[in-house]
């Protein structure tokens, strides 16, 4: 698992080797791994020697960094240039990269964008105006200069531990920033870089150790990522013993006579994604549509029987289908069963749910869901403001409801009501499409369906993780928004990279969960 953290909890982790004199070291650590990050990805399109490179230095340790590194690129071969954005810079490192041979110039009101367009033509540049420790964005002339070169886009842009203007524990983004094509960031992750729109500016993200890795170790992460490892663990398959219902039986309220298609694939995308049977719930027309294209399904018309979890909402429309909703979220909160909420059911919510009701907005609904919270009092929520915010919004529904909250989007956010956070990025813009969040939800019904006894054994592979109970939900969100995302991802290759429909997306399900089961290297049942 990846691990992210704010700007304090890496400047905490760092204090006790600053304490003891160990500064130097580490900006010498960071300052080599941000140099060989340029060097690795210069050599690929020309030779090193007499290739260009410009840092934009500010007043901060980040500007010592970036000086040093270029300091390192000149002794390599490097034309190197210094663009001094403050009255003082490190001085040590300015030291050391004026022996080195770089050139320096200085950053003045009237001149931003001259260097900005001369910056533009070189190899490579170097953004290390603002750290950490850094409190809103750039201004003056420093702002001026960044976007002019975000207009004139520069053929390779290294960030120094985060693109400036970017709030590294947050993600929130303090324009003009530079998108990066590398960051380079040191020690550990920055929670910034995993959550959009932060990581829509940090491109590729490169960790350097530097040394200060110990001190995080007893720390709780601010975001978490799993990885494929994880995800070969956590998803479940089924043993030698199996049979359709200990395979997660899951029930379906989903579509309706103008939305039928919704229903075809949300219930198609949870038996590709492994449920052992799908109860469907809804009108004629929609369920004659679902059973042509899942004959293995059931339509019930009565009551449904057995079932382990619910998905409620995808297309859902109309009276009769939203008194199926209440039912079902009636039953399911009398019997305590998981249930992930979707769209349309997203409006018919207890005034508090239980942390395995799992509810999956996107930016729209999810704004739209916190104006309707008395507890929110007479704040008004944007879709503007969940976009700019995500990480605080999602945690806010999460917080309010008491559900697990999956918050959509091009980084999906999974939010515990206790602030544990999950982030996964492995989808493709081409997914944005219409019926792609169907079919996570239905990805989602399947994987809580055949999780939910491992969630609450003490002994799964969800307690591996350290997370309590009520958390593992979270993570089980996560592993079904990560699948969707890869087989997207997957299918537009396809392709050759280019779009795909929700349905090509839903028929990559099953060999995206086969590979990651080989990933973690589990025996085929």
């Amino acid at each position: 698992m990846i691990s992210a953290f704010t700007g304090q909890q890496i400047r905490d982790a760092e204090k006790p080797l600053l304490d003891s004199g160990e500064g130097a070291v580490l900006m010498q650590r960071a300052a080599y791994g941000l140099a060989q990050e340029v060097v690795r990805q210069v050599k690929r399109k020309r030779k090193l020697t007499g290739a260009s490179v410009t840092v934009l230095a500010g007043k901060g340790n980040n500007g010592g960094d970036g000086l040093f590194a270029a300091a390192f690129l000149a002794r390599r071969g490097m034309r190197t240039t210094a663009v001094l954005a403050a009255p003082e810079v490190h001085p040590e490192a300015l030291a050391a990269f004026t022996a080195a041979g770089g050139r320096t110039l200085r950053l003045e009101p009237g001149n931003a964008e001259e260097l900005a367009v001369m910056c533009a033509g070189d190899d490579a540049i170097i953004d290390a105006l603002l750290g950490t420790g850094a409190r809103g964005g750039l201004r003056g002339a420093a702002a001026e200069m960044i976007a002019s070169l975000q207009e004139l886009r520069p053929s390779l842009v290294v960030a120094c531990d985060l693109p400036s203007g970017l709030d590294a524990g947050t993600g929130e983004v303090h324009w003009p920033v530079l998108d990066a094509d590398v960051t380079v960031t040191f020690g550990g992750i920055k929670a910034g870089l995993m959550t959009d729109p932060g990581e829509g500016c940090a491109g590729r993200v490169e960790l350097v150790s530097i040394g200060i890795e110990p001190g995080l170790r007893s720390v709780s992460p601010e975001l978490r990522r799993l990885t494929a490892r994880d995800l070969g663990r956590l998803l479940p398959a089924p043993d030698r013993r199996a049979h359709k219902y200990s395979r997660g039986v899951l029930g379906v309220v989903a579509g309706s006579a103008r939305f039928a298609g919704a229903a075809v694939l949300s219930v198609h995308s949870a038996a590709l994604a492994g449920a052992g049977m799908v109860r469907y719930l809804g009108p004629e027309s929609a369920a004659r549509a679902v059973l042509s294209r899942t004959p293995e399904a059931l339509w019930e018309t009565g009551d449904p029987g057995r079932v382990q979890a619910w998905v409620l909402g995808p297309g859902v429309d109309g009276a009769e289908q939203l008194r199926r909703v209440g039912d079902a979220a009636k039953t399911a909160m009398d019997t305590g069963l998981p249930v992930v909420v979707d769209a349309g059911a997203l409006g018919a919510l207890p005034d508090r749910c239980p942390p395995h009701w799992i509810l999956t907005p996107h930016a729209g609904e999810l704004a739209t869901l916190l104006d309707s919270l008395p507890s929110l009092g007479e704040i008004a929520v944007t879709r503007d403001d969940v976009e700019a915010r995500p990480l605080h919004f999602v945690r806010l529904a999460a917080e309010l409801t008491g559900a697990t909250v999956l918050l959509k989007g091009a980084t999906t956010l999974v939010a515990s009501p206790s602030g544990v956070v999950f982030s996964q990025s492995e989808g493709i813009a081409w997914m944005a499409t219409a019926g792609s969040g169907d079919v996570l939800s239905g990805v989602l019904g399947a994987v809580v369906a055949q999780s939910a006894e491992e969630v609450r054994d003490d002994d799964g592979a969800y307690a591996a993780l350290g997370l309590e109970q009520a958390d593992r939900w979270a993570a089980v969100a996560a592993v079904a928004a990560s699948v969707h995302g890869r087989a997207g991802a997957e299918a537009s290759a396809n392709f050759e990279g280019g779009p795909l429909t929700a349905s090509a997306i839903m028929a990559g399900v099953p060999r995206v969960i086969g590979s990651l089961a080989a990933e973690y290297d589990r025996p085929r049942p």
